[in-house]
């Protein structure tokens, strides 16, 4: 999960990109962040949709025809 390693990253930064020097976060910080949160739940989302799919694919595959 390379978003995840990237937010826990992000937090520990010591550069000076994500903190200033009084130690608020900048608007790269958050700019990453909604990023890494945003790809992660669509990510998730586009997952649960597809093993939805393919479940029902997997349920219509076994149950019988209609003939009628």
């Amino acid at each position: 999960m390379p978003w995840i390693t990237f937010v826990k990253n992000l937090v520990k930064d010591g550069s000076g990109l994500a903190f200033n020097a009084a130690g608020d976060p900048t608007a790269y910080f958050w700019v990453h962040l909604v990023l890494a949160v945003t790809s992660f739940l669509l990510g998730t989302a586009i997952g649960v949709i597809g093993f939805r799919g393919v479940r029902a694919l997997r349920r219509a595959a076994g149950a019988p025809a209609n003939e009628g």
